[in-house]
């Protein structure tokens, strides 16, 4: 119990302190998500290869074939959602979107894997969209207010308009690729087995070479973090802030993922998906009142819909009932 205890605290402070160092990082250079997707991927191959690979003294359990298939899609969804944030989605409205994997994940079941679900499941994807197209809606009318504010002519916000469009479409195409990926990694586990540090190593050690192909934008960011303000360490040392911030957002990234890794061998799935959505209400909220980010009523409505949904979909409210009544029916008996 009380590793769980701790994996759950390092979720909620490795993954809600990464949210902040990632938008510092993202309000001064909105396109910097290859550099920090790269960095990430980097460190944890490198621990990886140290720690669990031990330079190739452990046996793997699933076929290089496989983490193959789903690093692809693992490296498309990341990119996409890098390349989201330049197109005017704000940060409050990434997450909402993120968090709507489960829709995605239910329609492609019933496609894919035949699934039939029940009325209950239904209803909390029913309220996760309607919680997605109301916050989506609501950050289209706050870009309008802020054009209108600035006194910007309506025909010179159609530009601006139509990205934000484009970024929208992003995020609906990775969000069905994610799920797609979790359907795959389903299979995986099911005919493998669970390898929770074997799937972190091979995740993030494989998509490295596709780095090449953004290898262009990574350089010229990696430049701009040098020109940026330079932070003093000692007397006469110091770094570009923008590269510590960068080293802080690995750190946190590391510890927020090998948690929720090791947090799916120790607990029920149902467990663990309460423990990351309620992880990803907590950074919200972090982004809106640590950076003041504009969250309107009908965000509000829209985020509570979204949890609400999540929170229904998982049933991890029967899962709790049985864990307090157990104990009572075992002193019973």
């Amino acid at each position: 119990m009380n590793r769980v205890i701790q994996t759950i605290a390092l979720i909620f402070l490795g993954c809600c302190s990464n949210v902040i160092f990632l938008e510092f990082i993202v309000r001064p250079y909105p396109g910097s998500g290859n550099i920090i997707t790269f960095a990430q991927f980097l460190f944890i191959a490198i621990e990886g290869c140290i720690n669990y690979y031990q330079w190739g003294g452990v046996q793997r359990h699933v076929p290089l074939k496989n983490y193959g298939i789903l690093v692809l899609m693992f490296f498309l969804v990341s990119v996409i959602n890098n390349y989201a944030l330049n197109f005017n989605i704000p940060m409050p409205l990434h997450m909402i979107f993120r968090s709507g994997s489960l829709i995605a994940n239910l329609i492609l079941g019933m496609i894919i894997l035949k699934k039939r679900y029940k009325f209950r499941e239904i209803l909390s994807v029913v309220l996760i969209t309607f919680g997605i197209i109301l916050a989506t809606y609501a950050s289209s009318q706050s870009l309008n207010k802020q054009k209108s504010a600035n006194n910007i002519k309506i025909d010179q916000t159609e530009p601006d308009v139509f990205r934000w469009t484009i970024g929208i479409c992003m995020l609906v195409f990775a969000l069905l690729v994610s799920a797609l990926m979790g359907i795959y990694q389903e299979t995986i586990y099911a005919k493998y087995g669970k390898h929770p540090q074997e799937a972190l190593f091979y995740s993030h050690l494989l998509p490295l070479p596709l780095f090449a192909l953004v290898g262009k934008d990574i350089y010229q960011h990696a430049q701009l973090f040098n020109q940026s303000t330079w932070l003093p360490i000692f007397s006469n040392v110091g770094i570009p802030i923008m590269w510590a911030y960068l080293f802080c957002n690995v750190l946190t990234q590391y510890f927020c993922i090998r948690s929720v890794f090791i947090l799916t061998t120790e607990c029920p799935s149902l467990i663990v998906t309460l423990v990351i959505t309620l992880r990803k209400f907590v950074s919200l909220l972090f982004s809106i009142i640590y950076f003041q980010n504009e969250f309107t009523f009908n965000h509000w409505i829209g985020t509570a819909s979204v949890f609400l949904g999540t929170f229904l979909f998982s049933n991890i409210h029967n899962e709790i009932i049985r864990f307090f009544r157990k104990p009572i029916n075992d002193h019973v008996d």
